[in-house]
C-alpha cells in the first residue's frame, strides 16, 4: 500500500459520521485493552461521532460491558452498546411475545430474554436458544437435543465459530450449537452478525444512512460480510482473529485494512 493511498484511506474513515465497532479483537482481548484503543474512543467522543459497540457476544449486558470498559480506563454510556443477546430477545419477542425457551447461555442472554418477556421452560419450550457460556456441559446438550426433537426451534445468538481471548483462539457460539445441530439434523437460525437484523438496528440506533457509516471489525465472516451485504463500508483490523493470509482466502475484501483501530488516527502510516 502506498503512503498516499494509506492516508486517503484513513481520511475517508475519519470523515464518516457513524462508527459500528466490534469489541472482541477490536477493543480488547479478554480483560486486556488493545493498543491505542483509548485514543481512538476519546477521538470518537471529542469529534462527536455517533458510535456503537455492536458485539456478537451474548454473555454480558450493556451495563456489564460499560463496567468492563471502565476497568480498562474507558467511560462509555450504556446507550453505546448493542449485543446479540438483545437482538435475539427482540427477534423472539417479534415472533411470539409469549414465547417460552430453554436457554444455554450466560446472564447477559438470560437478562435480555427476561426483559423481553420470554419465559424460561425446561419441560416443553418453543425455542432452544444457545449463546456463549462458561457453563456448557453434556446435560444441557442432552436436554436441548430432546427439546429440538420434540419440535423446539433452534436459535443461535451468533454464528461465530471461534473468538479471540488472552489465551488465544477459543470456541464460540456456533461451536456450542454444533452438537445439537448434528444430532438433531435441525439447522439453527443465527441472529448476530452478519444477519442484517443487527446491522439495520445499528444504523437506526446511530441515526445515520449506510453511506455515512463504517463497520470496524476483526472477522471477515461476520463483520466484513455484514457490511458488504448492508452496503456499509468496512474496516478490517488485524488485531483479532484475522491476518492478511486469512483475509485473502475470502472471495470479498474489506473497504479498508488497519493493524488496529489506533492506526485510523495515524498521520504517518507504515505499509501493511
Amino acid at each position: 500500500m502506498k503512503w498516499g493511498d494509506a492516508m486517503a484511506q484513513r481520511q475517508a474513515v475519519r470523515d464518516k459520521k457513524g462508527f459500528i465497532c466490534d469489541m472482541d479483537g477490536v477493543i480488547y482481548h479478554g480483560n486486556t485493552i488493545l493498543p491505542n484503543v483509548l485514543e481512538f474512543v476519546h477521538w470518537l467522543q471529542e469529534e462527536n461521532k455517533r458510535f456503537l459497540f455492536l458485539t456478537n457476544g451474548s454473555g454480558r449486558s450493556p451495563k456489564e460491558l460499560r463496567q468492563k470498559l471502565q476497568r480498562m480506563g474507558l467511560d462509555v454510556d450504556e446507550s453505546h452498546f448493542y449485543t446479540s443477546a438483545l437482538a435475539t430477545a427482540a427477534f423472539i419477542k417479534s415472533q411470539n411475545p409469549r414465547a417460552t425457551a430453554y436457554v444455554i447461555g450466560d446472564p447477559g442472554l438470560m437478562g435480555a430474554l427476561y426483559d423481553a418477556g420470554i419465559t424460561m421452560d425446561d419441560v416443553s419450550p418453543e425455542y432452544v436458544i444457545v449463546g456463549e457460556t462458561s457453563n456448557y456441559n453434556s446435560d444441557s446438550i442432552i436436554k436441548a437435543v430432546r427439546y429440538v426433537f420434540n419440535g423446539a426451534k433452534l436459535i443461535g445468538t451468533n454464528p461465530d465459530l471461534t473468538g479471540p481471548s488472552e489465551q488465544g483462539i477459543v470456541p464460540a457460539c456456533r461451536a456450542y450449537v454444533a452438537p445439537i445441530e448434528l444430532t438433531t439434523g435441525k439447522v439453527p437460525y443465527y441472529i448476530g452478525k452478519p444477519n442484517p437484523l443487527m446491522m439495520r438496528t445499528g444504523l437506526r440506533m446511530l441515526g445515520v444512512e449506510p453511506e455515512d457509516a463504517v463497520i470496524v471489525g476483526d472477522r471477515m465472516d461476520t463483520d466484513i460480510v455484514a457490511g458488504i451485504e448492508s452496503e456499509i463500508d468496512t474496516a478490517l483490523v488485524l488485531s483479532g482473529v484475522t491476518n492478511l493470509h486469512i483475509m485473502r482466502k475470502f472471495p470479498y475484501r474489506p473497504s479498508f485494512v488497519f493493524r488496529g483501530v489506533g492506526e485510523i488516527l495515524t498521520d504517518s502510516p507504515e505499509e501493511i
